[in-house]
């Protein structure tokens, strides 16, 4: 792909043409930090379902895509949102019901399975997670797994280290890699060829691009190419490394994007309020969500007074003052 190539195009165009239902989905973000929401949301409102999805350690996106019925199987180290929802509501829900199956991994062990579908390889070695239940409770069954190829026919395997030089690391367990279909996240500033600039912690979101075969970036800015090439060691995808660029201010709202807001505690508690009940769960997605054609007309529905208090500070990046419980 020419550097200069266009890849900008709407959320809507975006998630149609690489979010099949079915497909095997990846999003970035950490708890109320960087979740791709305007995507979520868009996703919701075409009405995907039968997704499979991957999360490192996700709160509001992974729940608002269960809520919205749109996820059949997650693979995840953590779904919560703080202490908005130290486990988040729907995917409790949906989890206590039978209505999704989940697959649990530690922390490290779900990045090293990003990581090693970004290598190219098919499995990567780790000691997370030895001497825990996450060795012998698995949320696949073997069925499961003989019948989609796209699953590894096991969760984890211990080997003993062949090279036995290692006296107090005599085994180790062997991850499967993650291999997307199509990734999402949301980025502070990306050029319209699809160069990556993120700000602040970056999370698994590189390593979870990588491993893709297709990548979505939304995006806060969109800036010019000499921007970014002013300071390059700044970036963290090349452009060839991503298919679409969907320029969206407030793309993570209600969670975070550093240096540009904060997450918004007060739309996070009623959220929580919303998804506890499901009549009001159901009047929160049609009001918010499906009622609304994008993005845009989504954040026209909040606060602005609360929109100007979640505004990031610019010499700490993080909304200052700001009541957070």
């Amino acid at each position: 792909m020419n550097p200069g190539s266009e890849k900008v195009i709407s959320m809507r165009e975006a998630v149609d043409r690489f979010v099949p239902d079915g497909a095997h989905l990846s999003i970035g973000g950490f708890t109320v930090n960087r979740n791709p929401m305007a995507a979520v949301y868009e996703i919701i409102r075409q009405k995907k379902t039968g997704l499979h999805l991957y999360a490192h350690s996700n709160g509001q996106g992974v729940d608002e895509l269960i809520g919205g019925g749109c996820v059949a199987r997650l693979e995840i180290a953590y779904a919560g949102s703080g202490r908005f929802a130290p486990t988040c509501v729907r995917f409790r829900k949906a989890v206590q019901s039978g209505r999704l199956q989940v697959e649990d991994y530690s922390n490290y062990q779900m990045t090293m399975r990003f990581a090693a579908g970004a290598m190219g390889v098919p499995f990567l070695p780790v000691r997370s997670g030895m001497g825990t239940d996450l060795v012998n409770r698995w949320g696949f069954t073997p069925e499961m797994r003989q019948s989609d190829e796209r699953l590894p026919d096991l969760k984890l395997a211990a080997l003993d280290n062949p090279f036995g030089n290692w006296a107090d690391a005599p085994n180790v367990l062997l991850v499967p890699a993650i291999r997307p279909d199509v990734t999402i996240i949301h980025v502070q500033s990306a050029d319209r060829a699809g160069t990556v600039r993120i700000e602040g912690l970056p999370f698994t979101d590189i390593e979870q691009a990588k491993a893709a075969r297709r990548v979505i970036v939304t995006c806060e800015e969109l800036v010019p190419t000499e921007t970014l090439r002013e300071h390059p060691e700044y970036n963290q995808l090349p452009f060839f490394c991503v298919d679409a660029v969907v320029h969206v201010p407030h793309g993570a709202f209600p969670t975070a994007c550093y240096r540009h807001y904060d997450y918004d505690p007060a739309f996070l508690n009623q959220y929580r309020e919303w998804a506890l009940d499901e009549e009001r769960h159901a009047r929160y997605l049609q009001r918010y969500i499906k009622d609304t054609p994008d993005h845009q007309a989504f954040m026209a529905l909040q606060d602005p007074a609360q929109l100007g208090r979640i505004k990031a500070d610019p010499r700490t990046g993080y909304a200052v003052g700001l009541d957070r419980r």
